[in-house]
Order: C-alpha cells, then sequence, then structure tokens
C-alpha cells in the first residue's frame, strides 16, 4: 500500500535542491511556474527531465509548444520563485520579471544561475503529471550564486573546505 500524501510530502522536505522555474512558449502564448522536479538524465545526447502538474497552464503550453526552459534561479531571486509558485496572477508572471526570447522562442528569465533551452523529446503521463524528457539545445550559464531550498526555506551554501 503506498504511503499517504502527506508523509511522502514531508519526507521529500529532506532533499535539498536548487529552485527552478520553468517556461515555455507555444505561439504568441509564454507561461511559467516554479518546478520542484527537475533532474539531468544523460549527457550524450544531453537530456533533462521536468515533471508538470497536467492541471498547470505551463503543463498545455509545454504539451502545445513542444519546447521549454529549465531556469536554475540564484540566490537573489526567491522573490520569483515565490511569483511562479503562487497561484494568483498565473497568466501574468512574465509580465512581473525581466527576460529574453531564447533561441528556441521560450522566456530565459534575467540574471538567472543557468538556463537550459530544450525541445520535448518524451512525455510520459504518470500520476497527476507529466514528465517531460528534453534534448539541451542551449545553455546559458552564469557565476551567481544558487538559491537553494530544503525543509520549507530557502537556504544559502556554505562552501567548506
Amino acid at each position: 500500500m503506498p504511503v499517504d500524501q502527506e508523509a511522502f510530502k514531508q519526507a521529500l522536505r529532506g532533499w535539498a535542491s536548487g529552485v527552478t522555474v520553468v517556461t515555455s512558449r507555444s505561439g504568441n502564448t509564454v507561461h511559467g511556474m516554479t518546478v520542484s522536479a527537475f533532474s539531468s538524465v544523460s549527457a550524450d545526447p544531453p537530456l533533462v527531465l521536468v515533471c508538470a502538474n497536467r492541471s498547470s497552464t505551463t503543463h498545455r503550453v509545454i504539451e502545445q509548444g513542444g519546447v521549454f526552459a529549465v531556469n536554475i534561479l540564484a540566490a537573489h531571486q526567491r522573490e520569483i520563485s515565490n511569483l511562479f509558485a503562487s497561484p494568483n496572477n498565473e497568466d501574468t508572471r512574465l509580465d512581473h520579471v525581466t527576460w529574453t526570447e531564447g533561441v528556441t522562442g521560450v522566456p530565459i528569465l534575467d540574471e538567472a544561475l543557468v538556463a537550459l533551452e530544450c525541445t520535448v523529446t518524451k512525455a510520459h503521463r504518470e500520476g497527476s503529471h507529466t514528465i517531460y524528457v528534453g534534448r539541451v539545445e542551449a545553455v546559458h550559464t552564469s557565476d551567481r550564486e544558487p538559491l537553494l531550498y530544503y525543509k520549507g526555506c530557502y537556504r544559502s551554501l556554505l562552501c567548506e573546505e
């Protein structure tokens, strides 16, 4: 028997991770949402995956447009994480941040730590989400510090040598 949903969520709070905003475009429609389920899949070819709730607008835009970007947020972008995680103003989130259009047409958030532009290669429906596997078409990097999330709080990266 599967574990209780709340017990599962509580257990995953112990997984420290970077914070990402996944953006997408379909025609003239652009959208984005904070995503905690992101991972690299392969270096050859370069593939990543993101999990998108099928009830989200961003899911629909990825499904229709076939492209997405994983914007890995920098430490100073907490407000952007909160904005894209909130159900408020869902259709105008990108109006409140600065971004540029990437080579695939997707929004790339200005000052992100990293942005990976992807073309969808596979989509797998599992539970309430779709797992989108994307081939990385372009990479944008910076030397900023990452925004981290652990046990319900944003955290700083400490380097101990």
